[in-house]
């Protein structure tokens, strides 16, 4: 997939479409919250599948019911159109 580090403009738009996600330190991120440790688990092995597809795994950490995903390309230095791409495919797995 064709990588392109974001402008500041195209940051600000990305995050009107992509809900619940927040730019931190030039990361795009979000957090998660599940009923149990089994939940999160199966999410966060659901992304993973995702995330080796893609090329592109994401910074991330799980404490029990909570999954927080930090996302960048590295070698870009920033956000990236791959970024968008995963952070889009990892909200059709969770119910808003």
């Amino acid at each position: 997939m064709q990588r392109e580090l974001l402008n500041k403009k195209e940051i600000d738009e990305l995050l009107l479409s992509l809900p619940r996600w927040e730019v931190k330190d030039n990361k795009l991120q979000r957090d998660f919250r599940f009923q149990n440790f089994v939940e999160a688990f199966g999410f966060m092995t659901q992304v993973g599948l995702i995330a080796e597809s893609l090329n592109h795994h994401p910074e991330w950490s799980n404490v029990y019911s909570e999954v927080t995903i930090k996302l960048t390309t590295h070698d870009l230095g920033g956000l990236s159109t791959l970024d968008i791409k995963l952070a889009k495919l990892i909200n059709k797995l969770v119910k808003d």
